[in-house]
């Protein structure tokens, strides 16, 4: 496909940034013109990515009990949802997760720990697993809310290749969502990580009653920090969670479908990702989805479910896709 379309360089050079107004009326696009959008996008999904799609499975690690607040989390000292609660995963079942990896030759094995901080010994527990992980080079990404530098370098030695830390939405938006941290502290933490050499995947969240400007300023700023990976998570509202009865009617295919193109126009070079609510939201256009968009997950997102590995590897293959392993 790289022949079809223009070189990353020649791209670059020619065509000036989104500006701000730019990015909006791109969210403000008409229904009728999305097919001309996605064309647009998908320009640059093959330019960058080929025909490939990436696939992930996540590990919840350590589940509940978590200290912050914020509002669209099953695990946080707000919710009152009925989850599973424990301070690690069975070892057996994070090594069993990391051998499916490995066995489906999956991208990437993703690992949640709920919580804002950790201790040392905490941090030196985690390294002892990924080394063990490590061993059959899986690629690592684990979301691990706030770390000193030190835990960060201890993370780093024992083999971690990418750290998770999501803005979820605006600047402006933030204090709706959580009181406990601040939007800053996410943006100070992920520049630390990458000055110490971290991979980062960091994205967000829609649907939280954020307005389109919100969605494009949060879009912005990602665009300034250059994740490896952008997640976007389309919500599903969890009863016993403060969003449990949001109004998810804006979350239309059409809108949704926005949000990924501009995220590809914003951020080419990422890894963009349909996150949570992609089986919900897209179901029967998984094959524009896939034109635009370069890597999901399969089995789940943490206190949620999700589409099965063998139905998401029918999914890719019967929209034209192959899924390639990444990690060494």
């Amino acid at each position: 496909m790289k022949g079809k379309f223009m070189s990353s360089e020649f791209y670059e050079a020619e065509t000036p940034a989104l500006s701000r107004e730019d990015a909006i009326a791109i969210l403000n696009t008409p229904d009728k013109e999305l097919d001309a959008l996605i064309d647009r996008a998908k320009s640059l999904r093959y330019q960058y990515k080929g025909n490939r799609v990436s696939i992930h499975i996540l590990t919840n690690a350590r589940s509940g009990n978590c200290s912050q607040d914020c509002a669209y989390c099953a695990q946080s000292c707000r919710s009152t949802a009925d989850i599973d609660k424990y301070k690690w995963v069975d070892e057996d079942k994070l090594y069993q997760d990391n051998d499916f990896v490995n066995d489906y030759h999956l991208s990437r094995h993703c690992i949640g720990l709920s919580g804002m901080k950790f201790t040392d010994k905490e941090i030196e527990e985690l390294a002892r697993r990924i080394r063990k992980m490590k061993e059959h080079g899986t690629h690592l990404c684990c979301s691990i809310g706030f770390l000193t530098e030190k835990q960060a370098r201890m993370l780093k030695e024992a083999g971690l290749d990418r750290i998770n830390h999501n803005l979820n939405s605006s600047r402006s938006y933030y204090h709706n969502i959580c009181s406990t941290h601040t939007f800053e502290q996410r943006v100070q933490n992920i520049h630390m990580l990458q000055g110490l050499g971290f991979e980062i995947c960091s994205g967000g969240i829609i649907g939280m009653g954020e307005s389109k400007e919100d969605v494009v300023d949060m879009l912005l700023e990602l665009r300034e920090i250059q994740p490896e990976a952008l997640p976007i998570n389309f919500l599903l509202p969890i009863k016993g969670t403060p969003l449990g009865d949001a109004d998810i009617s804006v979350l239309t295919t059409e809108y949704c479908m926005k949000v990924l193109c501009l995220a590809r126009l914003l951020v080419p070079k990422a890894d963009i990702r349909c996150a949570a609510g992609r089986e919900v939201y897209f179901k029967g256009e998984e094959k524009k989805l896939l034109s635009v968009v370069d890597s999901i997950f399969a089995s789940g997102y943490l206190t949620e479910g999700g589409q099965g590995i063998e139905d998401t590897l029918k999914t890719i293959t019967d929209a034209g896709f192959t899924y390639e392993i990444e990690s060494a």
